[in-house]
């Protein structure tokens, strides 16, 4: 099941990263920028304001006792000459209070402001957000002139400024419009070399992919074009030295596999030639073993037998060859199933020995041929290695024939199943001179895949064991109709061990 993480393409990744850093950097640096520009505008303004305020301060000179009226009207020119903005002057003598403008502003002004400005001959300032706006406030200390020591001493009146920072507000927030706005198109022209740069990268992998897929599928000489001297370039030419040592090397096995197939083929086939004659001569001095002293009889008998076992193998022998070398073929017919069943034991003189369940009208398109081998060899098989009585059964699942070989033997070990189709394989290794040659069973699962069929063994839940074979009844789609005329001879053979079964085709 995908994960989260691979529910989106490299090429995705690579993008959004990509995009992601950009605007990583797009909003640090609007934000660096926003930070020192709006320090600079309120700065900038907060300096000239302190200034000019400390300007009107120092020019202010009260007559004392002081007027209320006159002083408004003082307060009024103060605000009049207001730097960078207008400003309300708040005026403090004691109990005395005096303001420039209509409204209430006193509230802006907080307590360490005053008393700061009472006591500092230098003044104080204050930046304060009121109901969402911000206020720059000003104190500043009217001084006197004592003639006596020449040096100025605080009057007592005490002038406060309160300028609001609308415009620099709107200033600032023109920054920040003009950050975001500058910044999305950012984005989106990121994205062009951010494609590039994926499109660049994914390149050879997407190559590198293919590469890996066409060798998956056996194309062993497929290599990837090197480009540049990067890291995608010292993969890709790994990558074809791995190609070419994994050529080589399948090479060299195949040519093994086929110098060792050719090899058996070679040798089965020029066996036959004596084996037939050796088979002839056995066969003369079978008939004569009687006439014979025991021990002379004896020997004759034994080499007989070998050289019946020696022959059984050449044959298994060259047709696993032909399996391997995918030289062998189906020529099928329609055929009765229960017929070919019957043909087949009764060619073994097996008949009496066996019992049958053979439904009538399973009419099937096989190799009459190799049908005739898969039942002798898996009947032979159980007749050999189980207990009888053995029973054949035909039945019909689907649109395949199922073919059940079923004996009343003590089973297989279950260390052996996983291997009783492999070649050579023995389930009992106190037998490994049985007479048969262990490829029987291999032969048999070989030709039912011919036919497109699969093969199963298992014990069976009442004993004994179970092979069943399943054939598809209109046959496989590779084989070809058998040409009008008599059927192909029937093989015929000694059973074979629990590895395996003497009839071969």
């Amino acid at each position: 099941m995908p994960t989260a993480a691979s529910a989106f393409g490299l090429r995705t990744r690579l993008v959004l990263a990509f995009l992601l850093v950009a605007a990583v950097s797009a909003v640090t640096t609007a934000a660096l920028t926003y930070r020192e520009a709006r320090s600079a505008v309120l700065v900038r303004a907060q300096d000239t304001a302190v200034a000019s305020f400390r300007e009107e301060a120092e020019r202010f000179v009260p007559s004392l006792p002081l007027d209320p009226e006159s002083l408004r009207w003082n307060l009024y020119d103060i605000a009049a000459r207001a730097k960078p903005h207008p400003w309300i002057v708040f005026a403090e003598y004691g109990s005395l209070r005096a303001s420039s403008g209509d409204r209430p502003v006193s509230g802006v002004l907080t307590a360490e402001l005053r008393r700061t400005a009472h006591t500092s001959p230098h003044g104080t300032f204050e930046r304060v957000v009121k109901d969402g706006k911000a206020y720059l406030t000003i104190g500043m200390p009217v001084m006197t002139r004592v003639v006596a020591g020449g040096r100025a001493v605080p009057s007592g009146l005490v002038l406060f400024a309160v300028m609001p920072m609308t415009n620099e507000e709107v200033d600032i927030d023109a920054l920040v419009t003009a950050a975001r706005d500058g910044a999305l198109p950012g984005l989106a022209v990121a994205l062009v070399p951010a494609l590039l740069a994926a499109r660049s990268v994914l390149r050879p992998v997407r190559e590198l992919r293919r590469a890996a897929h066409s060798m998956g599928g056996g194309q062993l000489d497929t290599r990837i074009a090197v480009r540049g001297r990067d890291e995608m370039a010292a993969l890709a030419s790994t990558f074809n030295e791995s190609a070419a040592r994994l050529e080589h090397s399948v090479q060299e096995l195949r040519d093994a596999g086929t110098r060792a197939r050719r090899f058996a083929s070679d040798v089965s086939h020029e066996l036959r030639t004596p084996l037939a004659g050796m088979l002839a001569v056995t066969d003369v001095l079978d008939e004569d073993a009687g006439t014979l002293d025991p021990d002379t009889a004896r020997a004759v008998r034994l080499i007989s037998a070998e050289t019946g076992k020696l022959a059984v193998l050449v044959e298994d022998l060259m047709e696993i060859s032909r399996f391997d070398a995918r030289a062998v073929s189906l020529v099928t017919d329609e055929v009765d199933a229960a017929e070919a069943v019957r043909s087949t034991l009764s060619g073994r003189q097996w008949l009496d020995r066996i019992r049958t369940e053979l439904p009538e009208g399973f009419r099937i398109r096989l190799d009459p041929r190799r049908f005739d081998v898969i039942v002798a060899n898996l009947v032979g098989n159980a007749l050999r290695h189980g207990a009888e009585p053995v029973t054949v059964r035909l039945s019909k699942r689907g649109g395949a024939l199922i073919v059940e070989v079923h004996d009343n033997g003590p089973g297989i070990d279950p260390d052996a199943l996983p291997h009783i189709f492999d070649r050579f394989y023995k389930a009992d290794a106190a037998r490994a001179r049985s007479s048969g040659s262990g490829l029987g069973l291999a032969i048999t699962e070989e030709n039912v895949r011919l036919h497109g069929g699969t093969i199963h063994a298992r014990n069976a839940p009442g004993g004994g064991a179970l092979f069943t074979v399943e054939l598809p009844f209109e046959g496989p789609a590779s084989a070809t109709a058998a040409p009008d005329g008599p059927l192909p001879a029937q093989a015929a053979g000694p059973p074979d061990s629990r590895g395996g079964t003497g009839p071969t085709a």
